[in-house]
């Protein structure tokens, strides 16, 4: 507190007493380090850390030093921080002054000392006589002060206590041991409130950093809390649709198309229900009133140990890349529907040509068939949406329509492990199975009502294995040709397929078992298999 600016720092005999303790306590408190005696500079900024306006009557210091007043029996205790040009009261007891000069501070001598400094009689020593606060109000008699010193060393100020009449004795052991004990107190809160500003400072940084690279990107960045409530947008978004402000109903009313409203709230709502990633494409209204498509994708992420998810999540518009998919969309339907005009003129010269010559009647209706089941293979792959469709057994269903007698009387019966396959694949699978449907409705098990054809598709891991079982029919008989039918699926199996195929000639029918790779048929490198249905 009180003290006489920065004369000598020797004790002088006589003129008080200067008491050092060599308990453990002491022992074990901070004390000034050489490197900030000698820069100021270093140590105003380590005061500055604590942020000391802020602690001005802080209630956990105003209860240490009213403490350290009973404790020691005196009218007068502060904690103090001496800062260049004044001592600052950051709590105070028995007195209304919140600052001195520091030209008169006593805890400017004190926190330069390595343990407490007690002055039992303020008159008699020659460093303190001719103090102001001592010569006149209020007449300092009695000091004890420990100091106050940070972690690394800074000498800060002193928790001190102030008689008006001498005290001989000074104080107790108890009561210097209490001291330091408030004295740690002391250097606790202080330490707790560098910490906290410390951190505090630092997620501003990162904020900042965060909000800096957020709204460098050229996407609209979000985030929402767990109930979907969005609570931050980056510079991106309110450049783009020119709204400010929370997001609310009425400004998601503003900027989502009325024609996918409802289903773009309902698709979010179950999104936080199950807790999925959400990814949609709609409409968005821009600054300057235009629709545009966008990308809008979010992902949950669990932020503490309760579970709650946060949403983060991105929009980026896509609507050039939209119009061009809906324009090759538009050419894809045009393609196909030639296509199946070229089909159906195909087969109709070959129809017409037919009945000029009839010897070559049987040829001619085996080759419409094979057209036949080229167009529904066609059909299925590219519908007339424009869409595309990849499934096996979906084909197969396509492909044996024409053998079904009834609702549930299938002549072919698929079941088994279902497969993606991609659009090349379905024209080598189409002329596959259309020759195996035409042989057996010929020769085999289709060629009379009581038979009929079993095919099993079996997911072998990276292959998948289509055995065709024909029972009921004649008994097959190995003529040990190879004709035309069997060369087409030989070249369609091993060659664009890149599979294999056997026969077997069994008593009860023909077997036929297919080794196909998943890699080559399916629309990607990795098989997006499907869940087996039974048929």
């Amino acid at each position: 507190m009180f003290a006489p600016g920065r004369g000598s720092y020797n004790h002088a005999k006589g003129s008080g007493n200067l008491h050092r303790s060599d308990s453990d306590l002491q022992a074990s408190m901070p004390r000034p380090s050489p490197d900030f005696l000698s820069d100021e500079a270093g140590r105003l900024r380590v005061i500055e850390d604590y942020d000391p306006d802020a602690l001005e009557d802080d209630p956990e210091l105003n209860a240490i030093v009213k403490f350290a007043a009973r404790l020691c029996n005196v009218p007068v205790a502060q904690v103090t921080l001496v800062e260049e040009e004044r001592q600052r009261f950051l709590a105070r007891e028995g007195i209304e002054e919140r600052e001195t000069p520091r030209s008169v501070s006593f805890c400017a001598h004190t926190m330069l000392q390595p343990d407490m400094l007690e002055v039992v009689d303020a008159t008699q020593d020659p460093r303190f006589a001719d103090n102001p606060l001592v010569q006149g109000d209020p007449f300092v008699r009695y000091y004890a002060g420990q100091p106050l010193v940070s972690v690394e060393g800074a000498p800060l100020g002193s928790i001190c206590v102030v008689d008006l009449a001498p005290r001989e004795n000074g104080l107790s052991e108890m009561q210097r041991e209490g001291l330091q004990v408030l004295a740690q107190a002391v250097m606790r809160r202080l330490q707790s409130r560098r910490e906290g500003l410390a951190a505090t400072r630092e997620i501003e940084r990162s904020e900042a950093r965060f909000r800096a690279l957020a709204d460098s990107m050229p996407d609209i960045a979000f985030s929402a809390n767990h109930e979907g409530q969005f609570d931050y947008f980056n510079q991106r978004w309110h450049e783009y649709t020119g709204l400010t402000g929370i997001f609310d109903q009425e400004a998601s009313q503003q900027v989502l198309h009325p024609d996918e409203y409802d289903g773009i709230m309902e698709h979010w709502a179950k999104c936080l229900a199950s807790g999925k990633p959400y990814e949609n494409e709609n409409r968005l209204r821009r600054s300057d009133g235009t629709w545009r498509w966008v990308l809008v994708r979010a992902l949950p992420v669990t932020i503490n140990s309760s579970g709650r998810l946060r949403w983060f999540g991105t929009i980026t518009d896509v609507d050039e890349a939209h119009k061009l998919s809906e324009s090759r969309d538009m050419l894809a339907k045009e393609l196909s529907h030639r296509i199946k005009n070229i089909f159906a003129v195909v087969t109709g010269l070959v129809s017409l040509q037919s009945r000029k010559a009839p010897e070559h009647k049987g040829f001619a209706d085996q080759l419409i068939g094979t057209l036949h089941a080229l167009g529904r293979a066609h059909d299925f792959v590219r519908p007339a949406s424009g869409s595309t469709r990849e499934s096996l057994l979906g084909l197969l269903d396509v492909l044996f329509a024409p053998y079904r007698t009834g609702t549930d009387d299938a002549r072919i019966r698929v079941n088994g492990a279902d497969a993606s396959i991609s659009p090349r694949a379905a024209t080598p699978l189409a002329l596959v199975f259309h020759e195996l449907a035409t042989n057996s409705a010929k020769y085999g098990a289709l060629s009379v009502d009581e038979g009929h054809v079993d095919l099993a598709v079996t997911d072998k891991g990276t292959d998948i294995l289509l055995r065709w079982t024909e029972r009921g029919g004649p008994e097959p008989e190995e003529s040990g040709e190879t004709g035309f039918g069997s060369r087409m699926v030989e070249m369609a199996v091993t060659g664009q397929l890149q599979g294999s195929w056997e026969r077997h000639f069994e008593k009860e029918g023909l077997v036929v078992e297919l080794v196909l790779q998943k890699k080559a048929i399916a629309p990607s490198e990795e098989s997006a298999e499907l869940e087996p249905i039974q048929g």
